[in-house]
């Protein structure tokens, strides 16, 4: 079995790409299924099911959706084994644009979109930085000029990585696409023992613990203060 990791900001079309992209590998009688990780609420998982791809869901509540991501991608993987998948999607959510739920060697997919203004890639972390490939999303709502000017800033931030468009609501790029994640020669039994290719954020704060109240009596942990000069001046 294949593992691939998506990732992406909110709303950047990753559902929608996915869904393109595994219409192209069933036609290949590749059998692939999905499980998407979130925080509060999502209804992706029936758009899955509609397809007929075999899905799960897993929300991470009051936690960082990455911790929730590696606390229980090796259960995942077993999933997919007993479901005798060829190649098993993950789908992360990245809410705060700083997460990372990428493992070394174990293909990462990025998916942005053109839309998020054109400062955005260099807003985002290792979840950009890191990527495999980039995949651009909504390019046909912009001009030319404007996707060329994304794509540049994306490769910037992360010059490794192959940047491809994909359009989720026609396909348009999705088989191209999908021609690079499945690999006959891969066989992922197992996660353990493999490594994140980057930390994950981190707080261990009283605010992490269920502490509500403002002021510096009430934070203790790792807290980090704004530097504000002197405020006498």
């Amino acid at each position: 079995m294949n593992l691939v990791t998506f990732s992406g900001p909110p709303s950047s079309g990753k559902t929608a790409v996915i869904l393109k992209t595994i219409d192209a590998l069933q036609n290949r009688d590749i059998a692939v299924g999905v499980v998407k990780f979130d925080c509060l609420y999502t209804d992706d998982d029936r758009l899955y099911e509609k397809a007929g791809i075999p899905v799960k869901k897993g929300l991470s509540g009051s936690l960082c959706p990455d911790h929730y991501f590696v606390s229980n991608i090796e259960e995942v993987v077993q999933w997919g084994l007993a479901n005798d998948l060829d190649l098993l999607i993950t789908e992360s959510a990245g809410l705060c644009n700083r997460c990372s739920p990428y493992i070394k060697d174990i293909k990462a997919i990025c998916v942005i979109d053109n839309l998020s203004g054109i400062n955005t890639p260099k807003k985002i972390g290792p979840m950009l930085k890191t990527a495999d490939i980039v995949i651009i999303t909504k390019g046909d709502i912009v001009s030319q000029a404007e996707r060329e000017v994304f794509a540049s800033r994306v490769m910037t931030v992360n010059p490794r990585a192959m940047v491809m468009h994909v359009n989720g609501l026609t396909g348009q790029g999705a088989f191209e696409f999908s021609t690079l994640l499945y690999d006959d020669e891969l066989n992922i039994e197992t996660v353990k023992g493999k490594q994140l290719r980057f930390s994950m954020p981190s707080a261990m704060c009283s605010y992490c613990l269920g502490e509500t109240r403002i002021g510096e009596e009430h934070q203790l942990g790792n807290v980090r203060k704004i530097n504000l000069g002197d405020q006498n001046e």
